[in-house]
């Protein structure tokens, strides 16, 4: 039985998606993007995959693009209003209740940066794929929100607080894909920058696309007075025009579940041509 404390509090954080509902469509453009790079390399994929699960299913619209392949479709989220709205189940990407080999597709947009236990999580997508199942995953990951951190840094001075969650890199991501059991993993991502012209609105996003600090363990709210002095160090940091460029680093997975029809790495010492002629050929 795994005793290790929550980092996220589950319960907040499932508010938190429930609350940014109503106004989603204002602040989609990070799920929007993540989304559509996914859908554009599943199309790239020469295999049918007819059964799909979404993970993270703020809107319709992955539903809806995946139907559109002819696919047949099923929904879950942490949230239990995101979930009931898109016809799906609530649970958390660590306690998928679904069985083994159930799915030809798993989508993950958007929630994997705030589960409890990522490799879990991995591990059990692995399981309820069929094998030569594909996982494709999208979420933010370290490098995010630089100024927003360093805005809020200098604010608090001596004794800041984690008002931003740690966060997964490129490398540590492609490793746990590859700890969980996954063939042929790939592991890269992109950033994106969002000009701002204050803090607030930055804040605003943020909270709309249900990104909050869900931390079990996260500091007391800001007050006023720290508030205006990150406002102004943000504001230091813009450009000529007076906007900030904060920038969002995401995190894109890809893998299969193994199957014994896949291609094998080519066994160690069967090259029939060495590595000083293959060079020497090249001058």
């Amino acid at each position: 039985m795994d005793t290790r404390p929550d980092i996220f509090d589950r319960a907040r954080r499932a508010t938190q998606r429930d609350r940014m509902l109503p106004g989603f469509a204002d602040h989609d453009f990070l799920y929007r993007a993540m989304l559509d790079e996914l859908l554009d390399r599943l199309r790239d994929v020469q295999r049918d995959l007819p059964e799909a699960l979404v993970i993270g299913c703020p809107d319709g619209s992955a539903r809806a693009a995946l139907e559109a392949m002819g696919k047949r479709v099923a929904c879950v989220d942490p949230a239990f209003l995101a979930a009931k709205a898109a016809g799906g189940v609530q649970a958390d990407e660590d306690a998928l209740p679904f069985a083994d080999a159930s799915f030809d597709l798993v989508l993950a947009c958007g929630t994997l940066d705030s589960v409890n236990d990522l490799p879990g999580a991995l591990i059990l997508m692995r399981r309820i794929l069929r094998p030569d199942g594909l996982l494709l995953a999208a979420f933010s990951g370290a490098g995010s929100l630089p100024r927003l951190k360093a805005a809020l840094l200098a604010a608090e001075g001596d004794r800041p607080g984690q008002h931003v969650h740690p966060q997964v890199d490129v490398r540590s991501a492609g490793d746990l894909l590859s700890r969980a059991g996954f063939a042929m993993p790939v592991a890269d991502g992109e950033t994106l920058t969002i000009r701002y012209g204050d803090i607030v609105r930055l804040m605003r996003d943020l909270r709309g696309m249900g990104a909050g600090n869900a931390l079990a363990n996260r500091p007391p709210a800001l007050t006023r007075e720290v508030l205006m002095r990150a406002a102004g160090h943000f504001a230091e940091a813009a450009d000529a025009d007076g906007r900030t460029g904060e920038q969002m680093a995401i995190v894109y997975l890809s893998g299969w579940k193994p199957d014994p029809s896949q291609a094998k790495p080519a066994r160690r010492g069967s090259a029939t041509v060495s590595l000083a002629a293959a060079l020497k050929g090249k001058d």
